[in-house]
């Protein structure tokens, strides 16, 4: 069982570049079978895993069974690993797969809701009345707007911090690509807060 306790040494405050060449080198590590390196390389990596498949799934519930499910890949695949690209690369290479993987699942099996309405008792079941949770659903409704390459770009790059270069390994894509969906993304959130905090005509 992976745990979800987590230190935050992937803070894109800090120096990023050395924080990756330490979970690069715990990850090479694990491969060769030290345990202590597997523990380091998960409790790093484990808060950008989630972050990035609750956003690129748009599902934060499914965040955590998404995020298990890219750990196991990756553990099982180690022995493939190589070094050439930082591991938090690798590792959200193999988290977007297990997203689309996710998404072709469920389009073969659809879940039906007991619930009469649906809708409503999702809404029932959200946490309310915590620090930020307000603010978390408009940056999700925010961004939810955006299409969904957009939408990877900028969470990858602005939210998580990583390298243009290496968002793009991620989304298998040119840099020059990403760097044109982030700035698109930026433009069409500042259009959509610019609405948001306009003022509402009142009717005469």
């Amino acid at each position: 069982m992976i745990t979800p306790a987590l230190p935050t040494s992937c803070d894109t405050s800090g120096d990023t570049t050395s924080v990756d060449e330490s979970i690069t080198a715990w990850a090479l590590a694990a491969r060769a079978g030290d345990p202590d390196a597997v523990e380091h390389f998960v409790r790093a990596l484990h808060r950008d895993v989630l972050r990035y498949v609750a956003h690129l799934s748009a599902d934060p519930q499914a965040a955590d069974d998404l995020a298990q499910d890219t750990f196991l890949r990756a553990l099982g695949s180690l022995h493939r690993f190589e070094g050439r690209s930082s591991a938090r690369a690798w590792l959200l290479s193999i988290a977007r797969r297990a997203v689309i993987d996710s998404f072709r699942y469920a389009a073969t099996r659809p879940r039906l809701s007991d619930a009469p309405d649906w809708r409503l008792a999702v809404e029932l079941a959200q946490p309310r009345g915590l620090p930020g949770f307000d603010d978390g659903v408009a940056l999700l409704d925010l961004l939810a707007a955006l299409p969904d390459e957009r939408r990877e770009a900028f969470v990858l790059t602005q939210l998580m911090g990583l390298p243009y270069a290496e968002a793009a390994e991620v989304s298998d894509c040119a840099v020059g690509t990403v760097r044109s969906r982030v700035a698109r993304a930026r433009t069409t959130l500042v259009d959509l807060l610019a609405e948001t905090d306009a003022p509402t005509p009142v009717a005469a």
